[in-house]
């Protein structure tokens, strides 16, 4: 790591307030921020294991930090974790991980929430913590995540999500949970277009999608509405994928409720598995932009990468359900912070190793570990 990518960390961070008053502060806030982020990054996942991590490579540490007052121990460090506001930190990451990621076209945002489930609290009868996140699709890189209040649920936490989210340009894709007027409107104030999956919980809108893209598909002439299709085999089950998307008639919403809603969607997926048993299910999508259906199937099949390539590898690879922090807005940091590690990791290209054998190998080559810090940045 170059003295300037040092720098470039730290200027990140440089307005993120401290949460402990000035007499209290033995060790500085970048310190347990760098810390905290590296030692994740490397393979811990408790905050004693991120001191250990910290104190086996304080060498390496002291080339780039202040350690006149030595390691901060694992108590200070989930003191400041679990004061440090949470929005005000996931600005500073967000800020670093757009500088290390590059800008592509045709975006697709995925959101989709995901529950802490090792952060409840049975003796303070503490619940799970709630948390809705965005994936950019191509990039595979979370762009952000906001707790959902206990009162409240995911559905008024994604415009929450969506006011913190550069979408200008991008296609906002949602399951049935954020298939709602308020969020349509949100994505396309905030200058992005939404492909909406309708679900049967919506009755009068699910029946308005599915009788006009059954009428378009059953005209044998001048059919307007454009398809794809893939097969997938392997395992001895075959799946085959149909898209099919035409502009929305006016019978879809005829009282002008969704906003700038202009098309309408399916996905049909047919599998037989590996005894030749048959299913078929259809899933229905309304649209602020009338893509291709390439560019529809694009949409549909990448939403899915959020529980893929964010939820599962946090859980399998980081541990994250196993988590037992629980203090004030530790567990939403220290969610934060896997996240970002997650996205660094799979950035990193030279090693065609899985998520684990990364963090091992952040743990064990300093060298390594800046590569994955710093290798995206010019």
């Amino acid at each position: 790591m170059t003295s300037t990518d040092s720098a470039a960390f730290h200027d990140h961070f440089q307005d993120l307030q401290d949460p402990r008053v000035e007499r209290t502060r033995k060790h500085p806030l970048i310190n347990i921020v760098f810390i905290a982020v590296c030692g994740v990054l490397s393979g811990a996942n408790s905050f004693a294991s991120i001191q250990e991590f910290a104190c086996d490579r304080r060498s390496w540490f002291a080339r780039y930090l202040d350690l006149s007052n030595g390691i901060p121990s694992d108590d200070p460090l989930g003191r400041v974790l679990a004061r440090l506001d949470p929005g005000a930190f996931e600005k500073c990451l967000l800020s670093w991980m757009q500088a290390v990621q590059e800008a592509t076209a045709n975006r697709l945002i995925a959101i989709d929430g995901k529950t802490l489930r090792g952060s409840y609290e049975r003796r303070d009868g503490k619940a799970a913590i709630p948390m809705v996140s965005a994936w950019a699709t191509e990039n595979k890189l979370s762009l952000g995540q906001v707790v959902v209040d206990q009162k409240s649920n995911e559905i008024t936490a994604i415009p929450e999500l969506l006011r913190l989210l550069d979408v200008t340009g991008a296609v906002v894709t949602i399951d049935a949970m954020g298939c709602q007027k308020e969020i349509a409107a949100t994505i396309r104030e905030r200058g992005g277009d939404y492909a909406l999956a309708v679900k049967p919980n919506q009755p009068t809108l699910h029946e308005q999608v599915t009788q006009a893209v059954t009428a378009a598909l059953d005209e044998e002439e001048g059919t307007s509405y454009d398809e794809h299709q893939t097969v997938e085999q392997g395992h001895g089950r075959r799946e085959t994928r149909s898209y099919a998307i035409l502009p929305a008639p006016e019978t879809v919403d005829p009282e002008g409720q969704w906003r700038d809603l202009c098309a309408v969607g399916v996905a049909f997926s047919d599998r037989v598995d590996a005894r030749g048993r048959a299913s078929l299910e259809a899933r229905y999508y309304i649209l602020s932009t009338l893509l291709t259906a390439k560019e529809f199937a694009d949409a549909v099949r990448g939403h899915w990468g959020i529980e893929n390539n964010l939820h599962w590898q946090l859980d399998v690879s980081f541990r994250e359900d196993e988590c037992r922090v629980h203090r004030d807005h530790a567990p939403a940091n220290l969610s934060v912070i896997r996240r970002f590690s997650l996205g660094l990791l799979k950035r990193e290209t030279s090693c065609k190793r899985g998520i684990e054998i990364k963090r091992l190998k952040c743990a064990a080559n300093d060298e390594y570990r800046e590569k994955a810090l710093f290798n995206s940045v010019e």
